[in-house]
């Protein structure tokens, strides 16, 4: 990183899923890069280790983005500027085909994985179409390229994120405001998948034993977030690229 020109210097990025993970390497690389910060997640403890441990401009906001109220401060804590906008924060199933989902699995990964990530998306175009300029990259996932990665809610919910990305990225490209989304496979995260149904481990257990490269860091997801926030991918809008080690192309 200390031969690596700044690309981010005056710059406020808000990163979702900030305590851990993918979204703590995104805030790392990024306030590395003399970026502005805001730091959101749902553990307090985890962004206060965040704050902690990681020099840099860096605003921490605990809060849940499935609930409509935790949007809004998010935003004001970035204020009148925000250049960017990483959507890391995201929940994982348990491997449950679709005739053993409960209305509660679905209802909280849907709202994590994308009404969250949708409203937060919605609430700072303003601004980012008021400047002219502005980079969305929202984490989604090898799931939302196969039905053979995860269970029917998370499958679900990922490719819902490439369907708005694609879309955020037609209306708003023309405005300046650039979208794009990182679908990783594997990587070496505090989130959990366990097993709730029989019938779908024995279905996709096969298929992740076999199939599945190796597990990624949270830096190489990372580099890959921060290359589309910054100018370097200013030509690039409405991509879904795979950081997944191949697995896009077996």
């Amino acid at each position: 990183m200390n031969n690596i020109a700044p690309r981010f210097t005056g710059k406020t990025v808000i990163v979702t899923g900030a305590g851990s993970g993918i979204g703590r390497a995104t805030v790392e690389r990024l306030a590395a890069e003399e970026c502005r910060v805001v730091a959101v997640d749902v553990s307090e403890e985890r962004l206060a280790n965040l704050a902690e441990e990681v020099d840099g401009d860096i605003v921490t906001v605990t809060a849940d983005i499935a609930d409509p109220a935790a949007i809004a401060p998010i935003v004001e804590a970035a204020g009148d500027r925000i250049d960017g906008l990483a959507n890391v924060a995201g929940i994982m199933d348990g491997f449950e085909p679709t005739a053993d989902i409960s209305d509660a699995t679905w209802d909280r990964v849907m709202a994590v994985n994308v009404t969250g990530m949708m409203r937060l998306i919605r609430a700072v175009l303003p601004a980012m179409i008021a400047q002219g300029h502005g980079g969305i990259v929202n984490v989604g996932s090898e799931a939302g390229q196969r039905g053979s990665a995860a269970g029917t809610p998370y499958t679900t919910s990922k490719h819902a994120v490439n369907g708005l990305t694609v879309s955020t990225a037609f209306y708003y490209t023309p405005k300046g405001v650039r979208c794009n989304a990182v679908a990783p496979g594997p990587v070496a995260t505090n989130i959990e998948a366990p097993f709730h149904s029989e019938w779908g481990a024995t279905r996709i257990g096969p298929f992740l034993q076999t199939n599945v490269p190796a597990v990624a860091q949270p830096e190489q997801l990372a580099a890959a977030i921060t290359w589309l926030l910054s100018d370097e991918a200013s030509n690039v809008s409405g991509a879904i690229i795979p950081v997944d080690g191949g697995w896009a192309a077996i």
